[in-house]
């Protein structure tokens, strides 16, 4: 899953960032709220969290925004001020949920994940099914048959894209889009390696080779 970070101080989101990709999420980080209000109406993001006190454009404004423009988002406000009119003012602008600086980067992970369930289970099943493999997203566990199959964050990351999209062609693009980072710089045969991972842990034949073109999940 994709997030952004809208935040002007940077270290702090230097360190969410950090903090997020450990976990197995691709993160972009802006610093205006200009920049983030394009950043989130034209990225294709799973949730933003978004500072209040930013240069350019204060996250109330950039909130109201994506939400007039039909952007939903989830949104997981951040801000050093407190007291039930500032939370009032972020809800009512269309914010899913608000917490006040200092943080515990524990309880922000736990937010973060409990809004992108709430989002899986106001859409789609939270578990996908291919074949006799089974995917939970919710909980971020694998089953192949009756066995469960331990992946790292990442390894989960990309079966996602392509559990998500199974029978269909996923690009190296496409999973380099959502599995890491708009800055990302690296060999993009990075997403090789992990397929080759999958492969040894899921079984080979589960992922095809389409050449030229990409990947394919399908069923076992």
């Amino acid at each position: 899953m994709r997030l952004l970070i809208v935040e002007d101080e940077r270290r702090l989101a230097v360190a969410l960032a950090k903090g997020l990709t450990a976990e197995g999420f691709a993160v972009d980080v802006v610093h205006d709220g200009l920049e983030g209000l394009h950043r989130a109406g034209e990225g294709s993001y799973d949730l933003v969290l978004l500072d209040i006190m930013l240069p350019g454009m204060n996250g109330y404004r950039v909130c109201a925004a994506l939400r007039a423009a039909g952007n939903d988002v989830p949104i997981l406000m951040l801000t050093a001020k407190d007291g039930e009119y500032d939370e009032a003012e972020g809800l009512d602008t269309g914010a899913d949920d608000y917490l006040t600086k200092p943080f515990s980067y524990v309880v922000l992970v736990a937010r973060v994940k409990a809004l992108l369930r709430r989002r899986a289970s106001a859409g789609a099943s939270p578990v996908v099914v291919v074949g006799d493999l089974r995917m939970d997203t919710g909980s971020r566990r694998v089953y192949a048959g009756e066995d469960e199959v331990v992946l790292t964050a990442k390894e989960f990351a990309v079966l996602e894209q392509f559990a998500v999209r199974a029978g269909d062609v996923v690009s190296k693009a496409q999973i380099l889009e959502h599995v890491w980072d708009f800055a990302y710089d690296g060999d993009p045969n990075i997403v090789e390696v992990y397929v080759s991972a999958l492969r040894r842990k899921l079984g080979a034949r589960r992922i095809q080779t389409v050449r030229g073109a990409g990947y394919r999940l399908v069923a076992g």
